[in-house]
């Protein structure tokens, strides 16, 4: 079994509670993160017509599409680590502005080396959750982790249904007109209209912009770094086996996910013909759907249950619905399992973020964060090319690997640390 992290780092490490300040930056990093993801939503429908303007091939798309989370992958334990030397705010700034840069780069690229550039640098200034996950670990007592936590979770899915409906509405069609062009005015329109596909990205650079602002004027530091002594960078967190276990948890975790986020598209279309908007409805709707449970459920569930049951409870109910999804006879049938994976996710995710929050002290809490983050970037480098290899020998084996790999991480939550329980002895 695991050492039960919070007998590590007890009192005097952490908080005694979120007072009134602190709750004041967790409002304010919340507000960093949903603007920060809004501005990652925007691009993501947007891209693959972006790349296909420029006559850019299936194959090449896959190769621009995954340089994001392959540089996440690497800078997510760097940006971690520098944020417990130097601090959580100057860390996040800094790769907020970098967002900004990178997203105007994106915006005014004419060329496919243009577009590549600015994922690279995307990836790498986007690499910052893991700072943002440190930062509230830093301000919360272990009891109510899981609950801010979640409130992250719901951060992602407020991120992912305005960003992609924001992007959407700017893109010009496939015929050319531009849907906002009522919004603008003729004048405007006549200006910005040019920049075609860039116009999304854009519009998020600014949003970046203000963020940067924002963040600059109202985040408050955590008070506990005024001491730093950080000397944890990826391979020495890694031999913390507590670590290395919620790494390879969120390693598979993520491979399932990405398998429905990858396929999922392609089997809609296939199964019951539908097209684009309809598909986007649907993944806001599971996104509405997690991000209410991570935003008002897990408080209670988490308070009834702990963390470790909690996540068990979460990962096998992904595993029974992705397995279902491939077998329902209806789009109404198919509905079911994807509403029951998206509760399973909402509610089995923040617990493991709050447990491994647990397992660091504060000095290398950042590097913990960081290499957590950064297994599920590797997974999605990994995840899409076995679902695409997948789904071309069946069209339900994506599902059936994610719910497969569910159930080994049912097995591998059973082995958790349990909190709650230790805490009340």
């Amino acid at each position: 079994m695991l050492p039960d992290p919070g007998a590590r780092y007890s009192a005097g490490a952490l908080a005694d509670s979120p007072n009134e300040k602190s709750k004041r930056s967790l409002l304010v990093l919340f507000s960093v993160i949903v603007i920060d993801l809004i501005g990652f939503g925007i691009v993501v429908p947007i891209l693959p017509y972006y790349a296909k303007s420029l006559d850019t091939s299936p194959a090449t798309l896959g190769f621009l599409l995954a340089v994001y989370p392959a540089f996440q992958f690497i800078f997510s334990p760097i940006w971690g680590r520098l944020s417990d030397r130097i601090g959580r705010k100057p860390i996040m700034l800094a790769t907020i502005l970098g967002s900004a840069g990178a997203l105007t780069l994106l915006g005014v690229s004419d060329s496919l080396l243009g577009l590549f550039a600015g994922r690279i640098l995307g990836g790498v200034f986007g690499a910052n959750i893991s700072v943002a996950t440190a930062y509230v670990a830093d301000v919360t007592r272990e009891e109510e982790r899981t609950r801010w936590m979640g409130m992250v979770g719901a951060c992602f899915g407020i991120g992912f249904v305005l960003g992609p409906a924001l992007g959407g509405l700017l893109a010009p069609n496939l015929d050319g007109s531009w849907p906002a062009s009522a919004f603008f005015g003729t004048t405007l329109s006549a200006h910005i209209e040019p920049f075609g596909y860039g116009i999304p990205m854009l519009l998020a650079a600014a949003l970046a912009a203000i963020n940067f602002a924002f963040a600059g004027w109202a985040l408050a530091e955590p008070e506990r770094h005024a001491n730093r002594d950080p000397s944890a960078g990826r391979l020495e967190v890694l031999r913390n086996p507590a670590v290395r276990r919620f790494c390879v948890l969120n390693l598979i975790f993520s491979l399932a996910v990405t398998q429905l986020e990858t396929i999922f598209a392609y089997f809609m279309i296939d199964r019951f013909q539908f097209d684009a908007m309809h598909v986007a409805f649907i993944l806001v709707g599971m996104a509405v759907l997690m991000g209410g449970v991570q935003g008002g459920a897990i408080r209670p569930l988490a308070a009834r249950f702990g963390e470790r049951q909690l996540a068990l409870m979460g990962f096998a109910i992904m595993a029974a619905s992705l397995l279902a999804v491939p077998f329902m006879p209806t789009v109404g049938w198919v509905l079911l399992p994807l509403a029951l994976s998206a509760i399973g996710r909402g509610i089995g995710q923040p617990p493991v973020l709050s447990l491994v929050s647990m397992t660091a002290a504060p000095s290398e809490r950042g590097s913990v964060m960081g290499t957590f983050q950064s297994s599920a970037s590797l997974a999605r480098v990994l995840g899409p090319t076995a679902a695409g290899a997948l789904y071309a020998l069946y069209h339900g084996g994506p599902f059936v690997l994610a719910a497969g790999l569910m159930f080994i991480a049912c097995l591998l939550a059973i082995r958790l640390p349990k909190v709650r329980e230790s805490e009340s002895r």
